[in-house]
């Protein structure tokens, strides 16, 4: 009786092992497939995707400046107050000034109102 099981212990194991081989293998070559399957998708899918939505955008911006209007200028008392001036430039302009957009205490610059 001992001898028997000695031999369905050994044939387990070998069993085992063999099973785990194979495993091993299989999820070695499955990694491969997986990874070749996202790297077709990237250059597939997600890199004409942000071409699209850049591409969308990028016209959306120029539909919304060609009906920009510039809305009138009034100068609110609680708004750009200076109590002390700006360390660089001229003192009034804050350190990433756009004309375009911000405004002075005494308006826009380079325009006539």
């Amino acid at each position: 009786m001992a001898v028997f099981g000695r031999i369905s212990q050994t044939l387990l194991r070998s069993s085992l092992i063999q099973t785990r081989q194979l495993s091993a293998t299989a999820a070695h070559g499955h990694a491969e497939q997986t990874a070749r399957t996202w790297k077709i998708l990237s250059f597939v899918v997600a890199l004409p995707g942000v071409a699209v939505c850049m591409l969308n955008m990028y016209l959306k911006m120029q539909h919304h400046a060609a009906h920009h209007v510039e809305p009138e200028f009034v100068p609110y008392s609680h708004l750009r107050i200076r109590s002390k001036r700006f360390p660089w430039g001229d003192g009034n302009k804050s350190l990433f000034h756009n004309p375009e957009v911000n405004a002075l205490p005494d308006g826009y610059e380079g325009r006539d109102e």
